[in-house]
Protein backbone atom coordinates (compact mmCIF):
# COMPACT_ATOMS: atom_id res chain seq x y z
CA UNK A 1 0.00 0.00 0.00
CA UNK A 2 1.14 3.37 -0.99
CA UNK A 3 1.60 6.01 1.63
CA UNK A 4 1.46 3.11 4.79
CA UNK A 5 3.21 5.59 7.95
CA UNK A 6 0.51 8.46 6.36
CA UNK A 7 -2.32 6.05 6.81
CA UNK A 8 -1.63 5.00 10.06
CA UNK A 9 -0.78 8.18 11.36
CA UNK A 10 -4.48 9.64 9.93
CA UNK A 11 -6.26 6.75 11.64
CA UNK A 12 -4.63 6.81 15.30
CA UNK A 13 -4.92 10.83 15.07
CA UNK A 14 -8.81 9.76 14.34
CA UNK A 15 -8.60 7.83 17.35
CA UNK A 16 -6.75 9.96 19.79
CA UNK A 17 -8.56 13.10 19.10
CA UNK A 18 -12.22 11.28 18.82
CA UNK A 19 -11.68 9.02 22.37
CA UNK A 20 -10.32 12.45 23.94
CA UNK A 21 -13.36 14.94 22.75
CA UNK A 22 -15.52 11.88 23.95
CA UNK A 23 -13.18 12.54 27.42
CA UNK A 24 -13.18 16.19 27.25
CA UNK A 25 -17.43 15.93 26.83
CA UNK A 26 -17.73 14.41 29.70
CA UNK A 27 -15.78 17.32 31.69
CA UNK A 28 -17.76 19.77 29.80
CA UNK A 29 -14.58 21.33 27.53
CA UNK A 30 -14.00 20.12 23.89
CA UNK A 31 -11.26 20.52 21.27
CA UNK A 32 -11.76 23.88 19.29
CA UNK A 33 -11.22 22.48 15.90
CA UNK A 34 -14.18 19.75 16.38
CA UNK A 35 -16.45 22.32 18.03
CA UNK A 36 -18.66 22.56 14.90
CA UNK A 37 -19.87 19.24 16.00
CA UNK A 38 -21.49 20.71 18.57
CA UNK A 39 -23.89 22.48 16.47
CA UNK A 40 -26.30 19.74 15.54
CA UNK A 41 -26.52 18.70 19.66
CA UNK A 42 -24.53 17.24 22.17
CA UNK A 43 -26.22 13.64 20.76
CA UNK A 44 -25.24 14.06 17.11
CA UNK A 45 -21.54 15.30 18.48
CA UNK A 46 -21.09 11.80 20.63
CA UNK A 47 -22.15 9.56 17.70
CA UNK A 48 -20.00 11.55 15.35
CA UNK A 49 -17.23 11.56 17.51
CA UNK A 50 -17.75 7.27 18.36
CA UNK A 51 -17.75 7.33 14.48
CA UNK A 52 -14.29 8.76 14.33
CA UNK A 53 -12.89 6.26 16.36
CA UNK A 54 -14.27 3.29 14.50
CA UNK A 55 -13.03 4.86 11.18
CA UNK A 56 -9.48 5.24 12.94
CA UNK A 57 -9.70 2.06 14.02
CA UNK A 58 -10.66 0.62 10.42
CA UNK A 59 -8.43 2.64 8.57
CA UNK A 60 -5.51 1.37 10.79
CA UNK A 61 -6.51 -2.06 10.17
CA UNK A 62 -7.03 -1.48 6.36
CA UNK A 63 -3.14 -0.08 6.44
CA UNK A 64 -2.00 -3.10 8.20
CA UNK A 65 -3.41 -5.97 5.96
CA UNK A 66 -0.70 -7.20 3.37
CA UNK A 67 -3.14 -7.23 0.56
CA UNK A 68 -1.27 -9.24 -1.98
CA UNK A 69 -1.04 -12.17 0.81
CA UNK A 70 -4.51 -12.20 1.13
CA UNK A 71 -5.26 -12.79 -2.75
CA UNK A 72 -2.81 -15.28 -2.07
CA UNK A 73 -4.44 -17.19 0.78
CA UNK A 74 -8.14 -16.78 -1.16
CA UNK A 75 -7.06 -18.28 -4.04
CA UNK A 76 -5.41 -21.11 -2.27
CA UNK A 77 -1.85 -21.42 -3.76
Amino acid sequence: MKNKGYWILLGFLFIVFGLTSIVLQLIGVGWWFLQFLELGGRLLAFVFKILMVLAGVLIVVFAHTDWDRERMDSSGE
